[in-house]
């Protein structure tokens, strides 16, 4: 059991499903005591079960659904140690195509929740010397076609990262960022599903093979590989790194773009 999280209370929010209960399952391993919070009860009562832990139901980006959240964390443990800041959401459309409603919910799903319950997290954080972990995308550091809103929103958290890493690293709280690239979750599985019909391949495993192929290790992660991460990030292994962007992307973002055509030709 590892000493760095054994007792200490870690918030994972968009804990009910893949990276976020990847992510409880690993650190109540090793001691933690878990609250996964999102906004369907289901599968959060589902991994608390599992691990141990404790299912609160919240909307990450309301402010005071997430005051009466950490309220809840407080009153049950006494402290809180590490947030994981891992709700998220769609904004798949051009520009163009992105109208305000749209536009600003793709902002409230992958930006406004974290703020919001960091914001609402600091003085506990502050009192424990404690971790934030972001979870962004490899498409905080890339453009991707018609994800306008996504792109953007995760951008954004590398941005709050720095904020938040650059002020209160002298109160002791440290703040990092986890860009992974395609991730076997549902979401991911559910695009895997739709790529497979529009692309004209076999199944699921055919669209990941596909959608990897330039990717220099030519897989997908597992969920439980951006989780052991994240335990680096919350544990005190990583005790001297603050407002740092951890690349997870089996090496997508180190192509030279204009290089792929070789490949192809064998050269």
């Amino acid at each position: 059991m590892d000493a760095d999280l054994n007792g200490q209370v870690v918030l994972i929010t968009g804990g009910g499903t893949g990276i976020g209960e990847a992510v409880a399952r690993r650190v109540a391993r090793e001691g933690a005591h878990v609250v996964v919070t999102g906004r369907r009860r289901e599968p959060l009562e589902r991994v608390a079960a599992a691990v141990g832990g404790t299912a609160i139901a919240a909307d990450a980006a309301d402010a005071g659904e997430v005051a009466a959240l950490v309220g809840r964390v407080l009153e049950l443990h006494g402290h809180l140690d590490v947030v994981v800041a891992n709700a998220g959401g769609h904004g798949f459309a051009t520009v163009a195509d992105t109208d305000d409603a749209a536009w600003e919910s793709a902002l409230r799903a992958n930006v406004t929740t974290a703020f919001v319950v960091v914001r609402a997290a600091l003085p506990a954080l502050i009192a424990a010397r404690g971790r934030v972990v972001v979870m962004s995308s490899i498409a905080g550091l890339a453009a991707g076609p018609s994800v306008a809103g996504y792109t953007v929103g995760k951008h954004a958290l590398i941005g709050l990262t720095r904020s938040l890493a650059r002020d209160y690293g002298r109160h002791g709280v440290r703040v990092n960022t986890v860009c992974p690239g395609w991730v076997a979750t549902p979401m991911a599985d559910a695009e895997m599903d739709a790529y497979a019909t529009a692309a004209g391949v076999p199944d699921r495993a055919a669209a990941y093979a596909r959608v990897t192929r330039d990717v220099p290790l030519a897989r997908p992660a597992q969920p439980e590989e951006i989780a052991a991460i994240v335990r680096f990030l919350a544990s005190d292994e990583s005790s001297y790194i603050t407002g740092a962007t951890i690349v997870a992307d089996g090496g997508a973002h180190i192509v030279d773009v204009p290089t792929i055509a070789f490949d192809h030709v064998g050269m």
